[in-house]
């Protein structure tokens, strides 16, 4: 029984915060990752529009790493940049994912 989960972070910053938000972004992907995390990804959508998603194995997962921060990393790296995210949860009723392509 699939009981993935997905968080959405959306924000808006301004032009000159990007390459902070990118460079931020970067730096926490590159610390070891929490238990249960699957995937996550940093989109840009117009107007200065920001979504980070991450896709997590499993609510209780999603859940223990939001406990386990005292000082988030994820909402520091908004705050840092004087942006307010929306933060949206969501549960995975339903998935297909495109089979990798074989190398030639």
């Amino acid at each position: 029984m699939m009981s993935w989960v997905l968080t959405e972070a959306n924000v808006t910053v301004a032009a000159e915060h990007e390459g902070r938000l990118i460079a931020a972004y970067r730096h926490l992907i590159s610390q070891p990752l929490p238990e249960g995390l699957i995937q996550t990804e940093i989109l840009r959508g117009p107007d200065g529009a920001w979504r980070i998603q991450t896709l997590w194995r499993d609510r209780a997962s999603m859940e223990a790493m939001r406990a386990s921060l005292e000082g988030p990393e994820a909402p520091r790296l908004f705050r840092e940049i004087h942006a307010k995210p929306e933060f949206s949860i969501f549960d995975v009723v339903a998935e297909w994912i495109t089979a990798q392509p074989e190398a030639p």
